[in-house]
């Protein structure tokens, strides 16, 4: 369909989402990656709340959240805060109460999005089915990572790939949308190293050489390895000085903020943002490394 008034009237916040993409056409094809990403996101939202696993589920609702926000969908996205909320507080009670409501609102915001996309308006789109439980991940920890396990997983990988001639921005996020979108303003200019959450990205620190790597954006609320642990891994290898960092962050509390500022970050880029904002944050990162 692609009718932006079909999405207007059904109460999604467009001029909100164009302050990210700019226009209508980049909406519209990263709106995809959200409708390919969304089921196996609802897996795993469904599966820790199944396993009464709060801290876990607090990273995917949160994940759900910021995605939400970058295409307006603004009322799905307050409800996944409050569960982001609750859960963080261990507030299972409350997360069991409202879990239903969640994810009926997430049911319908799947259908809009899949008639917004068809290219037959006429085919009914067929409800979003209650995803099914998914197999119990063995590599996802429940508990904090401690440093050796970290450099274990970045020792995981092979030699440094050195190449002067090739110049690296790296974005670790969970969110495809935000690793998409810096790939779409910075890809002419750089290659983009992507990592969906902190594991991945200590394999990459350790696998590209620091010195090609011109900037890393980092978000704190990872599954697997947050980023905090990357941060640490950045502080006990002396990187921080040849791999200039900037924090991306969706969480506004006090404390999350004062600790990310213990570490020598160049700055903090707070979810959701805007395209300038973005633009300006990688810009300034890349200069410190200059």
């Amino acid at each position: 369909m692609k009718d932006v008034n079909f999405l207007k009237s059904r109460n999604v916040d467009v001029d909100k989402a164009l302050e990210l993409f700019g226009d209508m056409d980049t909406y519209n094809e990263t709106i995809k990656e959200f409708q390919s990403s969304l089921p196996e996101k609802v897996d795993f939202i469904k599966k820790y709340f199944e396993e009464k696993d709060m801290p876990n589920y607090a990273i995917y609702v949160h994940s759900l959240k910021s995605d939400c926000k970058y295409f307006g969908f603004m009322d799905l996205a307050q409800l996944a805060y409050d569960h982001e909320l609750k859960s963080k507080a261990n507030d299972y009670a409350y997360v069991s109460e409202h879990y239903a409501e969640l994810m009926n609102k997430t049911n319908e915001i799947k259908a809009l999005v899949d008639e917004y996309l068809s290219d037959d308006v006429s085919v009914p789109v067929e409800p979003t089915p209650t995803p099914q439980p998914v197999e119990v991940m063995e590599d996802v920890p429940t508990a904090p990572v401690t440093p050796s396990a970290i450099n274990m997983a970045a020792e995981a990988s092979s030699t440094p790939i050195v190449d002067n001639d090739v110049k690296y921005i790296m974005v670790a996020d969970d969110s495809e949308v935000v690793r998409l979108f810096v790939k779409k303003i910075f890809n002419d200019e750089y290659e983009i190293l992507s990592a969906k959450d902190g594991e991945e990205a200590l394999n990459l620190l350790k696998q590209y050489s620091s010195n090609s790597i011109k900037a890393l954006l980092l978000d704190l609320n990872m599954p697997k390895v947050d980023g905090f642990a990357v941060l640490d891994y950045l502080k006990e290898n002396n990187l921080f000085n040849t791999i200039p960092t900037t924090v991306i962050s969706g969480d506004s509390s006090s404390d999350a903020i004062n600790k990310a500022f213990t570490y020598p970050i160049v700055d903090m880029l707070n979810k959701p943002f805007s395209e300038d904002k973005i633009k300006q944050a990688v810009l300034k990162t890349i200069s410190f490394g200059s």
